[in-house]
């Protein structure tokens, strides 16, 4: 038992460090617009670009279950190793829009192989408690996310150089750390070939395909949220003419808060259910979508601060939930496939509402452009609402209330 929660820790480790690529160029976006002489909309072309990415890698890898036939730790490694070098390549002066596009691409890209890998990996460790384990590892997701933002908004400023480099640094640690102390689970069940149809057989179970479309609502707000975090911030500033404060250690706090509600929710799912404390905590985010635009009018900084917050921490609380419930509803030697299928799915959705911010903005007052966020926690809420008629129940593990 000690040996394993050691070994869950590592994981943990691992993906805080990988993680990182995640958000590395949006911390230091307008020192890339100074340099590189980029628009001012490249904010969502670049992170859409990182979302186009790890889709096409996930769909790649559910398609032909790369971490179900091969070791996902020699997986996680590679795709480790790939994804920090291609991130170190944006600190090339030659750059231009479109070969950060590119970097940005192949990093969403080797991420596929990360994210929900180290979902996998901690499965195979977890036979009981996997929400706790995905709670901790979903959470140092969240703090990876969030790094960057730290690293440019310390007190003693560092060049954009430095933090490029730093995460691709930690990136690297993260997959030695893998490969070095995190062998085969003892709960893993290898799947020898690729089966092009497993993707529908998956989604056969019912229970499954309710986590997975709560899952597709939580995304819908989930990354535009942590996207816009600087920019809501910014609004706030300039609506109250007053002086911004530190916005990328705001940023960092106000993301990297996540964190600790994914460890929070992990634990209470323990006693009250995985879909319960999911379903809460998405309901929650969908309430902050809705209030914000009277929040904006709120002439007291703390308060509005206070609010992205709580709101950072329950945007993000049922993440690891959602993951369990997908992963105790998988067959087990399928279960990287479907984790990473649904992973491709909701980041696919995550564009969508990018892209539909960012076009709404051109025709909406900033401080409602947020409500449309809502639309996700209200469909996903639904979804985890609706009651099963007279449906076969397939079920590969045990599922929560």
């Amino acid at each position: 038992m000690k040996n394993i929660r050691i070994t869950i820790f590592i994981i943990v480790l691992a993906q805080f460090c990988c993680t990182s690529l995640w958000f590395a160029t949006n911390a230091v976006l307008s020192e890339l617009i100074l340099n590189f002489q980029l628009k001012e909309n490249a904010l969502e072309h670049l992170t859409s670009a990182v979302q186009f990415g790890f889709i096409l890698g996930t769909l790649l890898f559910a398609l032909f279950s790369i971490a179900d036939r091969f070791s996902p730790s020699k997986v996680f490694f590679i795709c480790a190793l790939l994804g920090a070098g291609i991130n170190l390549a944006t600190v090339l002066e030659a750059n231009t829009f479109t070969s950060l596009l590119l970097i940005r691409f192949f990093s969403g890209f080797f991420l596929a192989g990360i994210y929900p890998v180290g979902m996998k990996i901690a499965s195979d460790y977890s036979e009981k408690g996997l929400g706790k384990a995905l709670g901790f590892l979903v959470g140092a997701l969240v703090l990876g996310t969030a790094f960057p933002h730290l690293l440019n908004g310390i007190i003693f400023k560092i060049s954009w150089h430095y933090v490029i480099i730093t995460t691709s640094i930690i990136a690297l640690i993260g997959g030695l750390l893998i490969l070095a102390f995190v062998p085969n689970g003892p709960y893993r069940k290898r799947n020898y070939k690729p089966d092009f149809k497993n993707g529908k057989a998956i989604f056969k179970n019912p229970e499954l395909r309710k986590a997975a479309f709560g899952y597709f609502g939580h995304m819908w707000e989930l990354y535009t949220f942590w996207a816009f975090v600087p920019v809501i911030l910014t609004t706030y500033f300039k609506f109250h003419n007053q002086p911004s404060l530190n916005i990328p250690l705001l940023s960092f706090i106000i993301i990297g808060i996540g964190g600790v509600a994914c460890v929070m929710g992990g634990y209470l799912s323990s006693k009250l259910g995985e879909k319960r404390v999911a379903r809460s905590a998405l309901l929650l985010s969908g309430c902050c979508c809705l209030v914000s635009p009277i929040l904006f009018y709120l002439n007291s900084y703390t308060l509005f601060i206070g609010f992205l917050i709580i709101w950072g921490m329950v945007v993000v609380a049922d993440s690891p939930l959602f993951s369990t419930l997908v992963a105790k509803n998988s067959p087990a030697e399928y279960r990287a496939t479907a984790l990473t299928l649904v992973n491709s799915i909701g980041f696919a959705v995550t564009i969508v509402s990018l892209q539909t911010i960012s076009l709404a903005s051109n025709f909406i007052d900033p401080k409602f452009l947020y409500l449309i966020l809502a639309i996700g926690p209200a469909l996903g809420v639904l979804s985890l609402f609706q009651k099963r008629k007279n449906e076969p129940r397939v079920e590969y593990g045990n599922d929560s209330r």
